[in-house]
């Protein structure tokens, strides 16, 4: 029997339940009432392929050459999107999904001694951004998530590209024995922001937190 974690989940939600996923971003004020998306990935016709550094960028149409290049803010072999669409109004939308609570945690960058310098810079200036009274390690047992707040700082300030941040996170994933309930979440959530140092929420940032339930996904 097929396993449904998070990757499986937002794969089946894409292609199959894109008006339930839609409405969640929605929900979560990631996306307008009237706005429409479209999915870049991951889609069938791609082999669900997911995508990272400027192969995402590209994918995203984001414009070239930046005012700030990816090169000088990240490493290659970067964050590697779960999710990745482009909104009617041509907004780039870039989604991490998750299914269990643990999920959440990922050890400190393994990168190189250069490489890890880059990383380390980077996650300050975007610390300095979203919580400059903050003095929390970002490079910690929640890299991760800091890692993708970093890449929605790149865009959103560094060049001025008015993406959106979403985290999907999925209840009742069975096989993950994941959450049953959205406050279960939200407890987990508070959580990281407290880690990391920043506020409640960053809606203001461009980063949104959306909520499924599997049940929807695979009732079927």
């Amino acid at each position: 029997m097929e396993t449904l974690g998070s990757q499986r989940l937002l794969q089946i939600a894409v292609e199959r339940r894109p008006e339930l996923l839609i409405r969640a971003l929605r929900k979560s004020g990631a996306v307008g009432r009237r706005e429409e998306i479209e999915w870049v990935s991951p889609i069938d016709s791609d082999g669900y392929r997911e995508y990272r550094d400027l192969a995402a960028l590209r994918r995203l149409g984001v414009p070239q050459p930046l005012s700030t290049p990816l090169k000088d803010f990240w490493p290659t072999r970067g964050q590697v999107w779960d999710g990745l669409a482009v909104s009617s109004q041509g907004r780039p939308i870039l989604v991490e999904a998750k299914a269990h609570i643990p999920e959440t945690l990922s050890g400190p960058s393994r990168a190189s001694p250069a490489s890890l310098a880059l990383i380390e810079s980077s996650l300050r200036r975007a610390q300095r951004h979203l919580a400059p009274r903050s003095r929390k390690d970002w490079n910690s047992v929640f890299y991760q998530y800091a890692n993708r707040l970093a890449f929605q700082y790149f865009l959103r300030v560094l060049n001025q590209i008015k993406s959106s941040l979403v985290f999907v996170y999925f209840t009742n994933a069975v096989d993950m024995a994941g959450p049953s309930h959205e406050e279960e979440w939200r407890g987990a959530i508070r959580l990281i922001h407290a880690a990391l140092g920043v506020p409640p929420h960053l809606d203001r940032f461009g980063v949104h937190d959306a909520f499924m339930d599997a049940r929807m996904l695979t009732d079927q």
